[in-house]
This record gives structure tokens, C-alpha cells and sequence, in this order.
């Protein structure tokens, strides 16, 4: 969409275009909207990312670990090359990771592999809740975290960001 839509007209949506308007919510997992489309109509903006984050927490844990492996890691190779989603490249500018010295960027590429190999999946923080020295100080103390504890850190780390590009969206930040 073009322009900034309004709840009432995504609420009448159909599937296909719900999906196209909500789908880059969650990155690279349109099928959170796809699945969240029956849901309608929704109340209002939270209401909706309410719908939205339960699609994703019933989903199977496979899938739950798909959407997560979706997202890049911090300042990382897909940055460095620029081809992050563009929602990515601004969350990531916000929290000072696109300015970071060459010992900054070794920095968080090095915690990014240890916390990969820990846990199977890239770390995940809403960026732009956040800068570059709360992110690395996550990084270090999230590595001791169990893993189900990191994948539901990981999950809820999702919803903030997809909260965050639904207000976007709407406009109602």
C-alpha cells in the first residue's frame, strides 16, 4: 500500500492483500498475517498485534525457530552488504549499528558466532529499543541463558519489533 492504510480498511482486506500489507511485520514470515487473516475484524492496532503474536505462539515450535533463523544478525554480513529487508537496515541505523568501527563490527561478530553456536539461531533484540552498547552487554549476559529461555526471549523480542513496524505502519506512534 501506498499510502498509510487505515484498521478499517486492512479489516477488509482480503487474504491475499492482508497478507501483502501485514506480511513484512514478522521478517520474512508472511504467514503469521496469512494465518492472523481469519481473526478479523480487529478492534484496534493492539488488538491486532495481539492476533497476530498469538498466530505466531501456536504455531509449532519448527516453525517458531524458522522465523527466527529469519532475522539477521546485528551489524553482520547480510548489513555489511546491504541486504537487509528495509525495515532491518533502519532498525539496525537506529541503534548506531550501520556507524560502528572495525573494532566495534569484529566486536559483534564474534559474540554474534558464539551466541549462534550456543544456540542454533541469531540473537534477537528490538534494535531500536536499544544502542549499540545495551545490545552487546545483552549479547554477553543472554549467553548464559538456557535454551528455552533464550527462544522465548527470542519470540518476545519478535513481537516488540513486529509492534513496532505495525505502529509504523498505522501511523499511531
Amino acid at each position: 500500500m501506498s499510502r498509510v492504510p487505515s484498521l478499517a480498511e486492512i479489516n477488509s482486506l482480503n487474504r491475499a492483500a492482508f497478507t501483502s500489507a501485514l506480511g513484512h511485520l514478522f521478517e520474512h514470515s508472511p504467514w503469521v498475517a496469512d494465518e492472523t487473516w481469519p481473526w478479523r475484524p480487529f478492534r484496534d492496532a493492539a488488538h491486532l498485534h495481539a492476533a497476530l503474536c498469538a498466530t505466531m505462539r501456536a504455531e509449532s515450535q519448527k516453525k517458531q525457530l524458522a522465523l527466527i533463523r529469519a532475522h539477521p544478525d546485528l551489524a553482520g554480513r547480510l548489513a555489511q552488504q546491504n541486504k537487509l529487508t528495509a525495515e532491518s537496515t533502519r532498525e539496525q541505523a537506529s541503534a548506531g549499528l550501520t556507524r560502528l568501527t572495525d573494532e566495534e563490527l569484529a566486536v559483534f561478530q564474534t559474540n554474534n558466532a558464539a551466541y549462534l553456536a550456543r544456540f542454533g539461531f541469531p540473537f534477537i533484540i528490538c534494535a531500536r529499543l536499544n544502542n549499540r552498547a545495551t545490545i552487546l552487554a545483552a549479547m554477553q549476559s543472554r549467553l548464559g541463558n538456557s535454551s528455552e529461555a533464550e527462544f522465548q526471549t527470542a519470540l518476545g523480542e519478535v513481537e516488540k519489533i513486529a509492534l513496532l513496524r505495525l505502529n509504523d505502519l498505522l501511523k499511531t506512534n
